[in-house]
């Protein structure tokens, strides 16, 4: 059926004077799982697996990031929960993982005593399962937990219920057959819960949801809701704080829409809320959330990315109102406050927000600045919170709360790499338009002419890149002198909503215009030239330098494309692809196809183009993007006479490892592969 889809699509593009649909082979290599697709898929691993493994430089790569993956001194990085922080943690011994939990007085100490509650290993053991763990979270009175486990590591998932008193899986609790799922408990006996199972939405997720009530059968669950088949997905939103319950069923029009149901009993009624707002949670009996779009309602106008309240019966009120060079990365709910990790160009602080009922107070927390300062956990049921600092060359530092607004420090990873002959700075490039693009440069002190760069961008679905320490960019790359750059490019989040939306649809081209600028600007300071300029990117990233790559082949020496879109005129009939059609445009849309067609990789590329050598990482079990995009453009590009590497792992899903030994494999790859292209020499 998908393939069947994908040549629809394809005909549509037809009377544009794209190629014609005897023009791509290529669509046998969408059936994900079939015979003859993981034979090419086979025959391409070996081609790329061969010469890769064989330079001497991925040995010593894969032992370096397994090494620090696998290191003890690690952060324990949890959330809190009533007294307890909870946390997954992998290591060599256990490589699947362990949840656990420990107090929240004995977390702050150097050696925490973990209570194990479930060993994922032991499990895939025991029931011959590739398990990979997908998360859990504990009903409100913390008498049982749900725990979400997935075959391979692709986003359908088994809802399994755990036992707190008994320590173990329950026999007797609820569960769910694997499916796409959204669950919460309502109660400790109620559970909410949409799957894939009942009726899915074009875009592959759940579109009804249920009222479960403990110790009945699951064909009494009551339906709550109905979403559209057109829509992204409806589910369940769950909320718990000493306050007491409660829980809204969101209905996802698009991926930047929604609509609210507040549930009353066995019964939703539709909150008054705009549909561009991102609810954050309850707070006091007030709804919090972001706005994407301006709104006003009875005499108050909010501007568009502001942090604001909803409550029944009393205008919104304004808690932040961010300029236009800040954005609201992220917000936290506490047991009194409300934080907020805001930047302003790029640089992050956390903000602590408490009201008297008639206005809210604003101030900045004591923690570092020139780098990321973010929200690790708040407590619902206590007055404790957990934030984090880092940046490129200083590693992430975990600060304890509580209550005090006085954060201190309780947790540092140790340095990786010795950062102390490198130096960050801020830049800026100016785009096509004339947009001001900022981006950061890590690179020797003493550097000495242009050297081998690595170009990092993602540009899409409001998502920020602030700054953060990465221990493989800095152990295999920073330290045998190579320069590292990430691009805040349009269509992120780093200046809030409009810096998103300035990238939007018919608007996407500004996002390739600016990382294509960041690129001619790293040569024009002399700091690399193109040859020696790689540039990497995953997912929308992955869209981001496949594109790019197509574009301007004569700006850059090397592409590294994880799990990418890539085949746009199809993409909506391929993964959850029908869920981003509010960030891409719908390629049915004539107007629309026509813009998508002007950059879509897939059918720009072209053979007697001399295009840099790239290397296309991907998944099996990814059922988000899926591996389709990587592997029909490898074949094509292979057929066109490229220099192309292709690599699919068979677990791991969107992330495209599964654990510690796939992760420090895929980044060996990818390092030696750029090392091997741009010259770098250690």
């Amino acid at each position: 059926m998908r393939i069947l889809l994908s040549l629809i699509a394809l005909q549509l593009i037809l009377a544009s004077g794209a190629f014609a649909l005897t023009d791509d082979p290529y669509a046998w290599l969408e059936d994900v799982h079939g015979e003859k697709p993981l034979a090419w898929v086979k025959q391409e691993n070996a081609k790329a697996l061969g010469p890769l493994k064989a330079d001497p430089r991925y040995q010593k790569n894969y032992q370096s990031v397994l090494e620090v993956l696998d290191a003890t001194d690690r952060i324990p990085t949890g959330g809190l929960s009533h007294g307890f922080v909870y946390n997954f943690w992998q290591n060599a011994a256990n490589p699947k993982g362990v949840w656990r939990r420990t107090s929240i007085a004995d977390y702050q100490t150097k050696n925490p005593k973990w209570d194990v509650l479930l060993d994922v290993d032991a499990l895939a053991k025991e029931q011959k399962e590739n398990w990979v763990f997908k998360g859990a979270e504990c009903s409100p009175g913390e008498t049982r937990c749900l725990v979400r486990l997935s075959r391979g590591g692709g986003y359908a998932v088994v809802l399994r219920e755990y036992d707190l008193k008994a320590r173990r899986l329950a026999d007797d609790g609820f569960a769910l057959p694997e499916a796409k799922i959204d669950a919460g408990y309502l109660d400790d006996d109620t559970l909410l819960f949409a799957t894939t199972k009942d009726g899915e939405t074009k875009s592959g997720y759940a579109r009804i949801v249920k009222l479960w009530k403990r110790d009945a059968p699951i064909t009494s669950a009551k339906v709550l809701y109905e979403g559209q088949v057109e829509d992204v997905l409806a589910a369940p939103a769950t909320f718990h704080s000493k306050q007491g319950n409660a829980a809204l069923v969101i209905r996802a029009v698009n991926f930047f829409e929604s609509d609210y149901f507040l549930l009353a009993g066995d019964t939703v009624k539709q909150l008054p809320l705009p549909r561009s707002a991102d609810v954050k949670g309850l707070f006091d009996g007030a709804w919090l959330a972001t706005l994407r779009q301006p709104f006003e309602t009875g005499g108050v106008s909010l501007p568009k990315g502001a942090l604001v309240t909803f409550r029944d019966g009393v205008p919104p009120q304004l808690i932040f109102a961010p300029n236009a060079r800040q954005s609201i990365e992220s917000v936290g709910i506490g047991h009194d406050k409300v934080y907020a990790a805001i930047t302003d160009n790029v640089i992050g602080a956390v903000h602590v927000f408490t009201t008297d009922g008639k206005g809210w107070s604003d101030r900045v927390l004591p923690l570092p600045g020139q780098g990321s300062a973010d929200i690790v956990s708040a407590n619902d049921f206590g007055p404790e919170a957990l934030f984090s600092f880092q940046n490129y060359l200083t590693p992430p530092t975990h600060y304890f709360d509580d209550g005090s607004d006085k954060p201190r420090a309780i947790k540092s990873l140790p340095a990786r790499f010795d950062g102390s002959g490198l130096v960050s700075e801020q830049f800026e490039a100016v785009s096509k338009d004339g947009t001001k693009i900022p981006y950061f440069v890590t690179r020797p002190k003493n550097l000495k002419g242009p050297a081998p760069s690595i170009l990092y961008g993602y540009g899409g679905f409001e998502i920020s890149l602030t700054p953060g320490y990465s221990a493989n960019m800095g152990r295999l790359w920073l330290s045998q002198g190579g320069i590292y750059v990430v691009a805040n490019i349009r269509g992120g989040g780093e200046f809030g909503p409009a810096w998103h939306d300035a990238a939007l649809k018919n608007k996407r081209q500004h996002a390739y215009d600016d990382f294509e600028a960041v690129a001619a600007d790293l040569a024009r300071r002399g700091l690399t030239t193109p040859k020696q300029l790689g540039i990497l990117g995953g997912s929308n990233g992955g869209l981001l330098v496949s594109t790019v790559m197509v574009q301007r082949p004569d700006l850059f020496g090397a592409v590294v494309c994880q799990v990418p879109l890539i085949d746009m005129i199809a993409y909506t009939h391929i993964g959850a692809g029908a869920s981003w059609v509010a960030e891409y445009g719908d390629p049915a849309i004539p107007a629309e196809r026509d813009y998508i067609l002007t950059y879509s990789p897939y059918q720009n590329v072209k053979a007697g183009v001399k295009y840099p050598p790239v290397f296309f990482v991907t998944a099996t079990s990814d059922d988000r993007v899926t591996p389709v995009h990587a592997r029909k453009m490898a074949a094509r590009m292979m057929a066109q006479g490229h220099e192309v590497l292709f690599y699919e792992n068979t677990d791991g899903g969107h992330a495209a490892a599964a654990d510690h030994r796939q992760n420090a494999e895929m980044w060996g790859l990818s390092f030696v592969y750029l090392a091997k292209k741009l010259g770098l020499r250690n």
